[in-house]
């Protein structure tokens, strides 16, 4: 399972190739026809941003030599793509208040947004742009219905529920009892595990285990520590959410051990509990899924005592990681192969986390919100945790607003037929974590 950075989040940045050098409100030079000449070149090169981010004009015709060395035509092309998946097509500059210089800030209006920024140009390369960067996104003329038609229109299974975790109505529902695979977001179960047996006193975010063997495969990073390196807890934890660490979740799992963290799940209030008995590692999955045919079909076809037997000694296989890898090269496989949970089996583990995990466990889901900036400030506390494969993407939050209520999202896609486009998910989750609380 590979790590989800929500794409807005990043994108961000990707079109800062210079660091700016000089304050947005700078005038230069101060020569009165000189300052005419460069408003005409700035409005111009701004207008032609609009065009640039709808792929109406090539990045070359535009942007500095240095610009697109540092951010290639495809690459901008693909993070403009994203933003009008996003917002929509970009319309027009709305503001540009240094109109008369070589720098200014910008504001761009999409369809469904506003972006904001800043933009420079280099009077010595005809007055290309040489720097752009987006800073944050104003979402504008959003509803929860146009996310909802937005959602029920991608290809294959949706389920998504956002709404209060206390009771009351959600702000958007849909098959919110559907089971569906989770990828990573699985490991939330193995932080609840934790953070009970903290809670409870049996153990301690302090306590040092040494990493063993084998590892897992990728996402993450602690497959390539070194052999016995000592870790806490804490940390396991941590890397396991924040980056989605499979060797750290595998190390959890059997510190804590499949049945406690099996059985962390049916006390949840998971509603179908069967679905993941046994409860599968990370490391087990990938080598049910890239081994030989036979053995995945004894596995799919088990009832757990089967399944069990099938695992029995897998994880000591050692098979290369570029197998692993190769696998999952050609979209979806065995998708019933996985961890399950519904969008209201997930939200019911947050109501039991609030009730037994030590309260660390919130400050580690809070390591990585994924979120813009800009919707960040509009709660209190976000804590996040995704999963993905081919055919297979999760993205669920708990979110706090500022007079203390719990809300959460869960938003699950599967498609056995294709691999999914996580950007398009990801673009409407930004969505619903702008609309008014």
């Amino acid at each position: 399972m590979k790590p989800l950075a929500l794409t807005a989040c990043t994108l961000a940045a990707a079109l800062a190739p210079v660091a700016l050098t000089a304050p947005l409100s700078a005038q230069e030079p101060e020569d009165a026809v000189t300052a005419i000449a460069e408003q005409t070149a700035l409005e111009m090169r701004a207008d032609q941003v609009v065009a640039l981010l709808n792929g109406e004009i090539e990045p070359e015709d535009v942007l500095t030599e240095s610009f697109t060395a540092q951010v290639p035509p495809a690459q901008l092309k693909a993070i403009s793509a994203a933003w009008t998946t996003q917002y929509g097509k970009a319309l027009s500059v709305e503001e540009l208040p240094n109109a008369g210089g070589t720098r200014s800030a910008i504001a761009i209006r999409f369809e469904r947004a506003i972006a904001r920024g800043g933009i420079a140009i280099d009077a010595g390369e005809d007055n290309r742009i040489s720097e752009l960067l987006i800073q944050s996104f104003d979402i504008v003329g959003d509803t929860p219905q146009k996310i909802a038609a937005d959602l029920d229109a991608l290809p294959g299974e949706v389920s998504y529920w956002f709404g209060p975790l206390e009771g009351g109505d959600p702000v958007l529902a849909s098959q919110p009892e559907a089971q569906m695979p989770l990828g990573s977001t699985f490991k939330l179960y193995v932080l609840a595990a934790l953070a009970r047996e903290v809670a409870d006193g049996k153990r301690n975010w302090n306590d040092q285990v040494t990493l063993g063997t084998p590892r897992s495969f990728p996402s993450g990073m602690m497959q390539d520590w070194p052999e016995d390196a000592p870790v806490t807890l804490h940390t396991l934890a941590s890397m396991m959410i924040a980056i989605s660490d499979n060797t750290a979740t595998d190390q959890l799992i059997g510190v804590l051990g499949r049945d406690a963290v099996f059985e962390t799940l049916v006390n949840s209030g998971h509603s179908e509990p069967a679905l993941n008995d046994p409860f599968l590692t990370t490391r087990e999955m990938f080598l049910l899924k890239s081994g030989p045919a036979g053995r995945l079909a004894t596995y799919q076809r088990g009832d757990a005592d089967v399944r069990l037997q099938v695992l029995d000694g897998l994880e000591t296989f050692a098979t290369p990681a570029s197998e692993v890898e190769a696998a999952f090269l050609n979209g979806p496989i065995a998708l019933d192969v996985e961890w399950f949970a519904s969008a209201a089996d997930l939200a019911a583990l947050m109501r039991f986390m609030r009730e037994t995990a030590d309260p660390e466990a919130f400050a580690i889901m809070g390591i990585n919100p994924s979120m813009l900036d800009s919707s960040r400030t509009d709660w209190a506390y976000a804590g996040y945790k995704g999963g993905s494969e081919p055919g297979v993407l999760n993205l669920t939050w708990l979110l706090t607003d500022h007079e203390g209520r719990d809300h959460v999202l869960v938003l699950s896609w599967r498609n056995d037929a294709a691999s999914l486009d996580a950007s398009a998910l990801e673009a409407i989750a930004q969505r619903i974590h702008a609309l008014p609380q």
